[in-house]
């Protein structure tokens, strides 16, 4: 508190304030609560404490994260910048999304379907741009591995599952366990799951109501190491996203990329996000959200398939290492906070995204 009350004396004195304070009042007489208060209140403390040669502030979510930024960028008179990713697109309100978007200079998105709601939302489309978030090549080099001749006929060495992920409802992992407990009796698989959550215990709760407890393998959070080591041992990745009630997504997936960086056959959900990575039976399979039965045919359908996984899994891998670097977005980012040419962007970007620029383009 008297962090806080030091740099509201201070603050009070800045040109800056008015306009700040106005901001503020304007948002909070829309959004009454206790953490409004709370991000002027950090929002005081970072421009009173930001070096003098600041010369931007950069959020990365469009949350509470931009709301910070963008009352401390007023308060000190400086420009901000945004990156949006997934919850803090699709549960910020428009008119807030609206108004931060005329108030910052640029802002990003890691996926097109995020892009087409921002950029509609802006004073003007340039003023959102997508750059994919990248996988680093360097920590997930291409596996030596061969591919599984497993088909979940023989119990002594069942097909091996793999999830990666919180346990949040978005995940949908009921969704998954409700079609895991559709599969045949006689089918040998085991799931491995790796991530926390607040709905973990639920979770473990209900697949032991099912039968499922001694096929699942809940690991919890691990370091990448061992995420790393699970992936090359997978046969098959699994992810059951879905648009929670809240309207909270995925956008896209980093474990998506990682997995089929380690030359993994993938099944996922075909929310417009993903798709933007996997294409049906091409570099992946996808079936509808919210929907065990599907879900339950593809996983059995692709357990009982070696050639299939194998032939998704190349696909897969080529598609990430062709399109999904970490250098094209670090190069597009670079651009835009002035550290590279803007040819070199615009080069980064349609490289990165040929899809996605295409679908924009439309």
């Amino acid at each position: 508190p008297e962090r806080v009350f030091r740099a509201w004396l201070w603050t009070r004195k800045q040109p800056g304030w008015r306009a700040a304070r106005r901001a503020f009042l304007r948002d909070l007489r829309r959004d009454l609560t206790s953490n409004r208060l709370r991000r002027l209140g950090q929002a005081m403390v970072l421009a009173q404490e930001l070096p003098p040669d600041a010369t931007r502030l950069h959020a990365h979510f469009l949350h509470t994260p931009a709301s910070v930024a963008r009352y401390a960028a007023l308060i000190r008179g400086l420009p901000w910048t945004v990156s949006a990713h997934a919850k803090d697109i699709w549960t910020t309100p428009d008119w807030e999304i609206a108004e931060k978007l005329s108030d910052c200079a640029w802002a990003v998105t890691c996926t097109a379907d995020g892009a087409r709601h921002l950029a509609a939302l802006a004073p003007d489309a340039e003023r959102v741009r997508l750059v994919y978030h990248g996988l680093d090549a360097s920590r997930f080099p291409s596996p030596n591995r061969q591919a599984s001749a497993r088909t979940g006929s023989d119990a002594r060495d069942p097909l091996r599952l793999l999830s990666v992920g919180r346990a949040v409802p978005k995940k949908g992992y009921d969704d998954l366990l409700e079609a895991l407990a559709r599969l045949p009796a006689n089918l040998n698989w085991r799931l491995v799951h790796i991530g926390g959550g607040p709905m973990l215990e639920d979770l473990q709760s209900w697949a032991a109501q099912r039968g499922l407890s001694r096929r699942i393998d809940w690991r919890g959070a691990q370091a990448q190491e061992a995420v790393l080591a699970a992936y090359r041992e997978a046969d098959l990745f699994v992810l059951a996203s879905r648009v929670a009630a809240d309207g909270d997504r995925d956008g896209l997936p980093n474990v998506l990329l990682e997995a089929q960086s380690q030359r993994v056959a993938v099944l996922a959900t075909r929310l417009p996000a993903i798709a933007e990575l996997i294409e049906d039976g091409v570099t992946g399979a996808l079936v509808p959200p919210a929907n065990p039965a599907a879900l339950a045919a593809a996983l059995e359908r692709l357990i009982r398939s070696p050639i299939e996984r194998a032939r998704l899994a190349g696909s897969g891998e080529a598609r990430v290492r062709a399109h999904f670097t970490l250098d094209a977005g670090i190069d597009a980012l670079a651009a835009k906070f002035g550290l590279a040419e803007k040819s070199r962007e615009e080069q980064s970007w349609e490289d990165s995204a040929p899809c996605a620029s295409r679908s924009m383009r439309r």
